[in-house]
């Protein structure tokens, strides 16, 4: 596979993972309840997310609330907000960057300096990564160990929701596509730069003056 090829690859699987983390900072399943009872049917099911909370009924209507106050929330759900909302805007800055910078365009000529920005583009992709694992991860953590909490009641116990899960997969695809940008980008940075052209050193002729032939 050429190199041009696996940029593209590289940037559409990044591309993938910034509307995986759009998607799943929009869905209120982060956490969503936990059937742990004897008697499996119940009236209602809750949904817990970034910015809002829903309660599923039985019947399948569903009706959901936005919070109302941002400072009464959770340290964990003012993180989420704050890091997710970032990662959203820096994505779309590390697309435009990589497209810049990309072998199939023109935007700028064949140089160092546009393989050095393809690598800045793969860089923020890797950085949303990072960053949208840190609430993913610390809204699992609390999940797991109220679950495994006996103080807490039964009624109150969550599971980890399919947003988690959806943050999760778009995580690996930005970091394997922001690696994959790098890679092919480092390895194309010496063939960008210009070739040493080679001169034959000028030998005078019989008559004292030097062959033309030499000069390049």
């Amino acid at each position: 596979m050429s190199s041009a090829a696996v940029e593209i690859l590289g940037l559409g699987l990044g591309t993938l993972g910034w509307v995986g983390v759009i998607v799943a900072c929009g869905l209120p399943t982060w956490q969503v309840s936990a059937f742990i009872d004897m008697n499996i049917v119940v009236a209602q099911t809750f949904w817990q997310g970034l910015w809002m909370n829903c309660v599923v009924q039985s019947t399948g209507q569903m009706q959901c609330k936005v919070y109302d106050s941002i400072l009464a929330l959770p340290a964990e759900v003012q993180a989420g907000r704050a890091l997710t909302v970032i990662v959203a805007l820096l994505g779309l800055v590390a697309l435009m960057v990589t497209v810049v910078g990309a072998q199939c365009t023109n935007c700028i000529r064949p140089s160092k300096m546009k393989s050095r920005i393809v690598i800045v583009g793969g860089a923020l992709y890797i950085l949303c990564g990072v960053l949208v694992l840190v609430p993913l991860c610390w809204f699992a953590n609390i999940v797991i160990s109220d679950f495994y909490d006996p103080a807490v009641p039964s009624s109150q116990k969550r599971e980890m929701g399919a947003a988690l899960y959806i943050g999760w997969a778009a995580t690996a695809l930005l970091l394997f596509g922001g690696c994959l940008i790098c890679c092919c980008s480092c390895s194309q940075h010496d063939e960008t730069s210009f070739p040493v052209k080679y001169s034959a050193p000028r030998r005078p002729t019989s008559n004292g003056e030097y062959d033309k032939k030499n000069y390049v």
